[in-house]
């Protein structure tokens, strides 16, 4: 499995059909039903790629998130962003659709690291966007993603986002540059 390790006793890598689904609870029937029952889909479906932390050497799913490209209205960005955007009717992005720890090991501090693992990922790719997106469910979501910087949307508090300038100097990442031939 290629994945990146974030701490002893896990390793954060794509969603694999080796992968048992069925243990997995974060006590949220949506999340936990969207792991059983639709992510392998949305994954082979090319709609959503599934990331899963694995503990080492059990192969338990701890933690899950999704990445999905996305676009945002220009609109909906405050006024002192979108004035800084180009004039398209949309700004590119990636969404953070799902993000859920297993019960068992939630406290820990699993999820920050698989936010930070999110953010890295699409970081590294070579597909040009300019926020970050997540959708917070329910007010300790929203809570747990501000204290990351995430800023609300204009029309709706619960839509975050992060501008991927901010993230870049915090992974030592910068603009996609073209390579020499």
């Amino acid at each position: 499995m290629s994945g990146s390790r974030f701490g002893p006793g896990y390793l954060v890598g794509p969603l694999e059909p080796r992968h048992d689904r069925r243990s997995f609870s974060c006590r949220v029937e949506a999340l936990d039903r969207y792991l059983k029952e639709q992510a392998t889909q949305d994954a082979r479906r090319g709609v959503a790629s599934v990331f899963v932390a694995e503990e080492q050497p059990t192969g338990v799913i701890l933690g899950y998130y999704t990445l999905s490209m996305a676009a945002v209205n220009l609109d909906r960005l405050p006024d002192h962003l979108g004035r800084k955007m180009p004039r398209y009717p949309t700004v590119p992005c990636v969404r953070l659709g799902r993000l859920a720890i297993h019960a068992d090991a939630q406290g820990h501090g699993l999820g920050t690291h698989l936010l930070m693992d999110a953010m890295a990922r699409a970081l590294r790719s070579e597909i040009a966007w300019a926020a970050f997106l997540v959708d917070a469910k329910d007010e300790a979501a929203r809570s747990f993603y501000l204290r990351f910087g995430f800023e609300s949307l204009a029309d709706d508090r619960n839509h975050l986002y992060l501008m991927r300038r901010t993230l870049e100097p915090l992974f030592g990442a910068g603009p996609p540059r073209a390579r020499p031939r």
